[in-house]
């Protein structure tokens, strides 16, 4: 999605260049440093925010600087100081030149450029909280419950027989306690992306707003050209009487020099082609299933691992001690249920540093997508990721891998064909390492579950 917004840009560029020098033909050429610059600007605010570019003041001095040019077109018989040509700028609010185009077109471009630019991010956090997470190492305990749930069968001789369901998810829910607690803020922030969508499909609409800006801009070139004389006059009053030029009558006349052309009308079923080769309404439904797939992934992670061929629903099954029905109260999700958890030791008062920062880059991004929703500006820096991934403004700010593409796996990066979980390899080590065992296990788990878990919905 990065890559399609990317293209929309330069698309925009190209196209008001191709019609304003069929359009304006030298007078555009002459000037063209001028719109150069404003996609550049707008290109920088879409990477890097208002920290970087303030777009309010841009738009400004963009429309300052084309009234300051076209006035001089339309009134070639005089001459202009700087200092006369700074009061015609300071009148431009004043004066509204250009009509109602400057003042509907920033409020355009803000939401649009808010909306999808935190929408990006958002996308380009979901794996880098996954890949964080990945990190977090098995406890001991976990270890040992895992190993004596998958192995202590063989060793009784009972190499086909399965632990019980319940037994796993008692098993499953004490080793991802941690993990568990991300749910709710992974929830809300998927709501914010979800809603975020829904503004990108409508009034925030980028494509909308980029597609026919050359359009909008040459309106306002029209409303300048028509409105000439009365902009003149107000000008002269408010300015003073300008000097006439010296050899006005060897100049180009004012029908030679002025904004002659007229603006194409705009058809909304001509949009241009992307790279990513479909428009955002199609491009946002896609993205919007895919977000909704991807809500309580947490809190399922169990129930996930839990089912499949290496585990069975009945009664002849592999309990922890014997063959035989499962008994024990199964428990709920997250660190606090753990409390009496039959299977696994689980210490509820000390909750993983790793995870408790994810939990809290989830909530400011929620918090932004809300803003943006709004359509208030935010800035979300473009940085590197700090070390512990507590640093709220930089995690996720980056889009470079290709899993933010948008005709890729769009959250995370899955491999064509999906791995078990690891931590079945450690069959021949002592049940006495699991120290030493611990330390990455988990992270190897827990990615070989993700990747598993997610094959089927986000291909």
């Amino acid at each position: 999605m990065e890559e399609f917004f990317r293209e929309l840009l330069d698309n925009a560029e190209h196209a008001l260049n191709d019609m304003f020098v069929r359009t304006y033909g030298l007078m555009y050429v002459h000037n063209a440093e001028l719109f150069k610059h404003f996609f550049q600007e707008l290109k920088r605010y879409y990477v890097s925010g208002s920290g970087a570019v303030n777009l309010d003041s841009m738009l400004s001095d963009f429309w300052e600087d084309l009234l300051e040019r076209m006035f001089q077109l339309v009134n070639v018989q005089y001459e202009f100081s700087d200092a006369y040509m700074e009061c015609v700028s300071r009148h431009t609010e004043q004066l509204k030149p250009f009509g109602d185009v400057p003042r509907k077109l920033r409020l355009q471009l803000t939401r649009a450029f808010v909306a999808a630019r935190t929408f990006t991010r958002g996308l380009a956090l979901m794996p880098e909280v996954v890949n964080k997470v990945s990190t977090v190492s098995a406890s001991p305990s976990c270890v040992r419950a895992a190993m004596k749930m998958l192995y202590c069968p063989y060793c009784k001789g009972q190499v086909a027989l399965k632990p019980c369901q319940n037994y796993c998810l008692n098993v499953m829910r004490g080793c991802l306690a941690n993990q568990a607690d991300l749910d709710t803020e992974w929830n809300n922030f998927l709501d914010a992306m979800l809603s975020l969508a829904e503004r990108l499909e409508g009034p925030f609409n980028f494509e909308s707003v980029m597609d026919p800006i050359d359009v909008k801009i040459s309106e306002a070139i029209m409303n300048m050209q028509e409105n000439s004389m009365q902009v003149s006059q107000k000008v002269f009053q408010g300015c003073g009487q300008p000097k006439p030029g010296n050899g006005f009558r060897s100049r180009r006349s004012v029908k030679e020099t002025g904004f002659t052309g007229r603006f194409r009308p705009y058809s909304p079923d001509a949009r241009p082609t992307t790279a990513a080769g479909t428009s955002l309404d199609r491009l946002t439904t896609d993205v919007k299933k895919r977000l909704k797939h991807a809500k309580q992934f947490w809190s399922t992670l169990p129930e996930s691992v839990c089912a499949g061929e290496r585990i069975t629903s009945r009664d002849d099954c592999w309990n922890g001690t014997a063959k035989s029905r499962y008994e024990s109260v199964v428990m709920g999700n997250g660190l606090a249920n753990q409390v009496s958890n039959p299977d696994v030791e689980v210490d509820i008062t000390k909750p993983d540093v790793v995870i408790r920062s994810q939990i809290a880059v989830l909530k400011e991004m929620t918090s932004w997508l809300k803003a943006a929703h709004s359509g208030n500006d935010i800035s979300i820096d473009q940085g590197e990721d700090d070390e512990d991934g507590s640093g709220g403004q930089e995690s996720g700010s980056g889009c470079d891998s290709p899993s933010c593409e948008a005709d890729g796996d769009i959250y995370f990066s899955i491999p064509p064909t999906p791995i078990n979980p690891r931590v079945f390899k450690v069959v021949h080590q002592e049940t006495t390492g699991g120290d030493r065992m611990a330390h990455g296990s988990m992270a190897l788990a827990l990615c070989g579950l993700t990747l598993a878990l997610l094959a089927p919905h986000w291909r």
